[in-house]
């Protein structure tokens, strides 16, 4: 992802539970518990996670023992957990069906300049865009059988 949003607020809302506002407008959580090896196991202390922070440019969150995560990839996390389309996703969706950006615009009805925004991640994918990317493809599958 070459631009990914900033985190604006961070709240716990539960174990290893965690509500992200962006700078999308989007507020969506992401659930830490898959994180169970080192360095992530501190992560399982109630007191130091209840430490979490967002860096000085909303660029990713911390705690005071160093550990770390980056925007991009929390991002792409708390997305694909919510089940929504993701920037990875519209890429390999590109790359799978060897669609330029032109292409992928005029497959979905859509400007060049939104398919670079998809597929940077600089904008967040609509439901729809998602369910589109999935008739797209089982359109072009079922008619090369």
């Amino acid at each position: 992802m070459k631009n990914p949003p900033n985190i604006k607020a961070v709240r716990i809302v539960g174990a290893l539970l965690l509500e992200l506002d962006w700078s999308t407008g989007e507020t969506l959580r992401i659930d830490l518990s898959d994180h169970t090896a080192a360095p992530f196991d501190v992560l399982h202390n109630p007191d130091l996670f209840a430490q979490v922070t967002i860096d000085e440019w909303g660029h990713g969150i911390g705690w005071a023992d160093g550990l770390d995560f980056g925007a991009d990839a929390l991002y792409e996390w708390s997305r694909e957990q919510a089940g929504l389309p993701t920037a990875s996703t519209f890429d390999a969706w590109m790359a799978r069906n060897r669609l330029s950006l032109a292409s992928a615009a005029e497959s979905l009805g859509m400007t060049r300049r939104m398919i670079a925004y998809y597929r940077s991640g600089t904008h967040p994918i609509p439901k729809v865009v998602g369910l589109a990317l999935k008739g797209y493809e089982a359109e072009h599958h079922s008619a090369a059988e």
